[in-house]
């Protein structure tokens, strides 16, 4: 089978995830073309639309994998290949965005969002549930003093690593930093996390105490599946599928958006830290299925039932 996944490259490159996702695509026999789309707001999009179908005449795939509900709808504008969907959050967290999302539904054949939550906010019984996988060759427990020693962290000091740049307005920073600044405490330091490789990723997450996010909103955040995946300690505000993903495991902990809440559970997650090596994320992440190559298989299944 041929696939052609569409998906946003207005970063500058196509997400980790969808990457890793197509690679474990692969891996079962699909045969994978990408169409990067750069252009923002509906008309950005749309822009594409003669460069997509130029794309599907050259490489004539048997169906269309888009992501986002942008990206499915411009998708969705042509007639000639069917399309399956997946929603990743914004598109249906977001008011504005949802309405081109659930035109994107009318114009596309199978639909694919990440949390059940996104599901119940659809009200349509027609559409999967699946996740996007955690790729545990690169995402596992390791080494913490070796991980600072190849970032060259101070291993005095306690780190909490934020899950994103400090810029990204949705992931909150404003709030993580004030947490931070409520300790009082020199030796706890706040990381940034930008423009890193995946392997860097890992490295930093092992390398640190605790795994931070604060956003306002998320769908299935890869942030945290992958800090499960290390056996990192977490905090995060209840956003997305964050309650399904690390409740019950020890070490990590739910919060309010309150600065002194969370505050208190970083103190507690270092505390964890200190004395248990890692948490039983992994063990969590092989129950759900999450790992890349389930969630390839899900997926497939998904190609299976698309009439061609």
């Amino acid at each position: 089978m041929r696939v052609l996944v569409a998906c946003s490259a207005n970063s500058g490159s196509i997400s980790p995830f969808i990457l890793e996702q197509a690679s474990e695509l692969g891996k079962l026999g699909i045969e994978i073309s990408f169409f990067p789309i750069k252009g923002k707001g509906i008309k950005g999009y749309l822009s594409n639309l003669s460069k997509l179908k130029q794309q599907i005449h050259d490489f004539n795939p048997d169906l269309i994998h888009a992501h986002s509900g942008m990206t499915a709808l411009l998708c969705g504008l042509q007639r000639k290949k069917k399309v399956v969907s997946t929603f990743h959050g914004s598109d249906i967290n977001n008011s504005k965005l949802k309405r081109f999302t659930r035109l994107a539904i009318l114009l596309t054949h199978k639909h694919i969002v990440v949390t059940s939550e996104m599901k119940e906010k659809l009200g349509m019984n027609d559409i999967e549930v699946i996740p996007c996988g955690v790729n545990d060759q690169i995402f596992k427990p390791n080494d913490q003093k070796l991980a600072q020693k190849k970032l060259g962290w101070d291993p005095s000091k306690n780190y909490v690593l934020f899950s994103s740049a400090f810029g990204n307005k949705v992931k909150n920073y404003p709030l993580a930093a004030a947490a931070i600044k409520g300790l009082n405490n020199s030796n706890i330091q706040l990381i940034e996390l930008s423009g890193r490789t995946r392997e860097e990723v890992a490295q930093m997450l092992n390398a640190c105490d605790v795994a931070l996010m604060t956003s306002f909103s998320e769908g299935s955040p890869q942030f945290i599946k992958e800090a499960l995946a290390t056996g990192t300690p977490i905090v995060s505000t209840k956003v997305g599928d964050v309650d399904t993903l690390i409740n019950g495991i020890e070490g990590c902990f739910l919060s309010n958006f309150d600065s002194t809440s969370i505050g208190k559970k970083i103190i507690s997650a270092i505390e964890f830290k200190k004395s248990n090596q890692f948490t039983n994320g992994p063990a969590r992440i092989e129950t759900l299925k999450i790992k890349g190559s389930q969630v390839a298989e899900k997926i497939l299944l998904v190609y299976a039932r698309v009439p061609l």
